[in-house]
């Protein structure tokens, strides 16, 4: 029994981005080929390294090649991104949703566990800050 990188999930998602060009027969072991890929990446070993069940190494590398100058992975790593609306940016709230959300920026800024400490030498820094590096914060509270 081959070993299986993927879920038949996430096989069926994948699938349809792999280009196995114009000519030539649909490869038989598709799946194995691409799973050998995922293996090589994973584990980090050579290519020759490769465990028989996902094929020759050599075949694996060659379609790893066709995918790679084709674009597949770009095209996975792509489809996998949450794109948002350009109008996302900007959302608009209520007067009411705005006095509650500023009345509780107010309530955080007088807890205690949110104030500034003040440091040897007058500096101020955020608590769980080690006051080392630029002094963002320095001179303020």
């Amino acid at each position: 029994m081959a070993r299986r990188e993927l879920s038949d999930v996430e096989w069926e998602l994948i699938e349809p981005f792999l280009s196995i060009g114009r000519f030539g027969p649909y490869p038989e072991r598709l799946r194995e080929q691409f799973e050998g890929v995922v293996w090589r990446f994973r584990t980090g070993s050579q290519w020759r390294e490769m465990p028989r069940e996902f094929g020759a190494w050599s075949t694996v590398y060659e379609r790893f090649s066709q995918w790679r100058d084709a674009g597949v992975f770009e095209a996975l790593m792509d489809s996998t991104v949450v794109r948002a609306h350009q109008d996302a940016a900007g959302m608009r709230v209520g007067e009411e949703v705005l006095a509650a959300l500023e009345e509780a920026a107010d309530r955080t800024k007088g807890d205690p566990g949110k104030r500034k400490r003040s440091m040897p030498g007058g500096t101020t820094t955020p608590p769980g800050s080690n006051g080392v590096g630029s002094g963002v914060g320095a001179g303020r509270g």
